[in-house]
């Protein structure tokens, strides 16, 4: 007698009504595809969060100047390079706070309130009428800018598991784009009464404010996208059935995004120990931060550097260029490196994989940034095709490297800890970026005083600093200090 089999169900899934993340993973499961309208908004709020974090660089050198807190022309980057290191110390101190208030809370209340953040002290910033007022608004823009954090984890929420690389992907690109449009607006519009006199006048606002334009400019996009995330759609999944917030095991993995039951039930113990496990001591995640804040120092170093060389005089080893000069020069960098992002990464990515892609781009940019000195030596179209070229290779590595940190990140990390990790990614990148200004700006400085030095002479030293803290990231990708995760959270969380 043939034994009667009776097929097993497949395991409902469940989902809790007063859940916005059940709400959004219900639309998920009904929707296949690329979401391509919740990308929007991952782009439009990175940018947000991007421009006005190295706007001011390309209209700094003439901030200070004007502000007169310099003694000497010589001593201007050194106070320059204060400025831009106090945004960061303020994100640094209050990063770890807004992961563990988005994992709490939700991602949309962090995210409205750092944009809206971004439309007061910004525009502040443009009205600094001294240097310690310009310290004190930038310092409160990144302290109440907790942005970063909650969009990287956004990113990977809002959409399927297949498509979360994209996601990803879409927050570093918008974020390198960003760091390289937000000084193009800084140069274009910075003493619009000098650039554009039949416009503004000198007695008008923005001839008494004269970096106030590209401030506004940027606080008027924010402005728009405050407005646009009415829309927003909430992606934690909040159950008031279960005293810790998540609901019970079960219901939370049947609303995983684009998780289905066997890939929830394939690593349980993964799961539960990701629980338990205290982030400090998930290693995968800690050492990609850690790499990250290496890259993160030499970036944003060599963000406040170009921008100082490029307009400081000849005989100091500079370009003599104007801030309109260097604001052409990073939007070119700009547009070339949003049609990298969306159609030579993702085929590299895919061919050599985030960490092989990320040594690449460290082993690449070292003898790129020993090149910029001798730059100086060039003048006329040579040098402004040359100097385009670099900049435009500079970021496109740049980004190469930080997306695939990125990914690491967010594989180490199941959903529920993922704004706390991020939180703690960004808090130890900016406290580095902090640093890497003030630094940049004291050695810029100090190089500017050598020019007869017969090692390493003038701006030769300051790249020469940038190349070294690269070669310790290239160094650092490699085991076994960097070590990806074994599960792969981007899947089952």
């Amino acid at each position: 007698m043939a034994e009667n089999k009776v097929p097993l169900l497949p395991k409902r899934k469940v989902y809790f009504d007063d859940c916005p993340g059940c709400r959004l993973a219900q639309r998920i499961e009904s929707k296949p595809g690329i979401p391509y309208i919740e990308f929007l908004y991952v782009w439009l709020v990175t940018l947000c969060t991007a421009l006005p974090i190295s706007s001011l660089f390309p209209f700094l050198y003439f901030m200070i100047r004007d502000l007169h807190i310099a003694k000497r022309e010589e001593d201007i980057g050194f106070y320059a390079g204060f400025v831009g290191a106090s945004f960061m110390l303020g994100r640094s101190l209050t990063s770890v706070l807004w992961g563990l208030v988005a994992d709490r809370y939700g991602r949309k209340p962090v995210i409205v309130f750092g944009i809206i953040s971004v439309i007061i002290f910004n525009t502040l910033f443009g009205l600094s009428t001294s240097y310690w007022m310009a310290i004190l608004t930038r310092f409160l823009l990144g302290a109440l800018n907790g942005l970063l954090g909650p969009i990287k984890a956004y990113a990977a929420e809002v959409c399927r598991p297949e498509y979360q690389a994209i996601g990803v992907s879409l927050v570093s690109t918008a974020w390198g784009i960003g760091l390289v449009v937000g000084p193009a607006i800084g140069g274009f519009f910075a003493q619009p009464a000098e650039t554009f006199p039949s416009i503004f006048a000198e007695d008008s606002l923005f001839g008494r404010f004269p970096y106030l334009l590209p401030c506004l400019i940027i606080s008027i996009f924010a402005a728009c996208v405050a407005i646009s995330c009415i829309w927003l759609p909430e992606t934690l999944h909040m159950h008031k059935e279960s005293q810790n917030g998540y609901g019970t095991v079960e219901a939370l993995e049947a609303c995983s995004n684009g998780s289905d039951s066997k890939e929830s039930n394939e690593k349980p113990e993964g799961r539960q120990q990701a629980r338990e496990e205290s982030l400090l001591k998930n290693w995968p995640l800690m050492s990609s931060i850690i790499v990250y804040c290496v890259f993160s120092l030499y970036d944003m170093a060599f963000t406040e550097i170009l921008p100082l060389w490029a307009e400081s005089d000849r005989k100091f080893g500079g370009l003599n260029y104007s801030s309109q000069d260097v604001g052409v020069i990073l939007a070119v960098s700009g547009f070339g490196l949003l049609v990298y992002q969306l159609s030579i990464y993702p085929l590299l990515e895919k061919t050599f994989g985030p960490i092989v892609l990320s040594r690449i781009g460290a082993a690449l940019t070292i003898p790129l940034i020993a090149s910029f000195p001798f730059l100086a030596m060039l003048s006329g179209a040579v040098l402004f095709v040359l100097i385009n070229c670099g900049s435009l290779l500079k970021n496109i590595l740049s980004v190469s490297i930080v997306t695939g940190l990125f990914i690491l990140q967010n594989k180490a990390v199941p959903q529920h800890q993922r704004g706390a990790a991020s939180g703690i990614a960004v808090a130890s990148q900016s406290l580095f970026k902090a640093v890497a200004p003030a630094c940049a700006g004291a050695v810029f400085s100090w190089a500017q005083k050598r020019q007869q030095a017969s090692f390493l002479p003038g701006d030769h030293m300051v790249f020469f600093f940038a190349n070294v803290i690269v070669f310790i990231g290239f160094l650092m990708t490699f085991r076994p200090f960097l070590v990806p995760s074994n599960i792969d959270y981007t899947i089952i969380s």
